[in-house]
């Protein structure tokens, strides 16, 4: 099967179909479309509205998960009911699967990476911040576990590694992504590869501890790195 994906979309209220063109032609050089989140610029309904009927132009599946700034305004879960309505799979407590291939996600959130990753010690607050980063972790293996599928996708936001962000300041890994998303993604041996997006300046390709491929498929990356619209991968 082979995948076109691209992450941080960012799409504004101003925008006028936007990724019609890039969705069509996608449309004609995979079998599937994932998105890695960012859909929108500020989470605005608008702004859902607008990349919707794009979606719903698209000739193959569509899956995704949604990014921070889709939550931006408090409204993600009307922004995710928009996309579904256009006919995207949003990927988050629930896997698909699509010809024997099957496809998780979550959005993933930040915490950091080695000695740097954030632990739950300390002021509730901490805690709390610990806790939504272990729970976007539990999403992930839980819907990856569901999956009876030889190969899978895994589909994030966030980054699981640090390998990926090398080009944005070191200074903001820990915001860009999280090791308990590898974590949970290395105690399974079917994921063909990872796509994440968020790190506009980071790397194209990495790999985990266990050495499953990760892809940064943010759109600024793709378009630095090879001058295309979208990444196509093979699963």
């Amino acid at each position: 099967m082979k995948i076109a994906a691209v992450g941080d979309l960012h799409v504004t209220e101003d925008s006028v179909a936007p990724y019609a063109r890039i969705f069509e032609e996608a449309s004609g050089e995979a079998d599937v479309l994932v998105l890695c989140g960012d859909l929108t610029n500020f989470g605005k309904i608008p702004e859902a509205e607008i990349l919707g009927e794009d979606i719903a132009k698209a000739a193959v599946p569509v899956l995704g998960v949604l990014g921070n700034h889709d939550y931006e305004c408090g409204r993600h879960e009307e922004v995710a009911a928009i996309l579904r309505q256009a006919g995207m799979v949003v990927l988050d407590e629930q896997a698909h699967e699509i010809d024997g291939i099957g496809f998780a996600g979550a959005k993933g959130f930040l915490g950091g990476f080695g000695r740097g990753e954030l632990a739950p010690f300390g002021e509730p607050e901490i805690k709390a911040f610990v806790d939504v980063a272990n729970n976007e972790a539990r999403k992930l293996e839980n819907a990856l576990r569901s999956l009876r599928t030889d190969k899978i996708v895994a589909v994030l936001h966030y980054s699981p590694i640090s390998e990926t962000l090398v080009g944005e300041p070191i200074e903001i890994f820990q915001y860009l992504g999280s090791a308990r998303l590898a974590d949970a993604l290395d105690r399974f041996d079917n994921i063909a590869f990872v796509v994440h997006g968020h790190a506009h300046h980071g790397t194209y390709k990495g790999a985990t501890m266990r050495g499953t491929p990760v892809y940064n498929v943010a759109r600024p990356v793709l378009r630095d790195t090879f001058g295309t619209a979208y990444a196509l991968l093979d699963a």
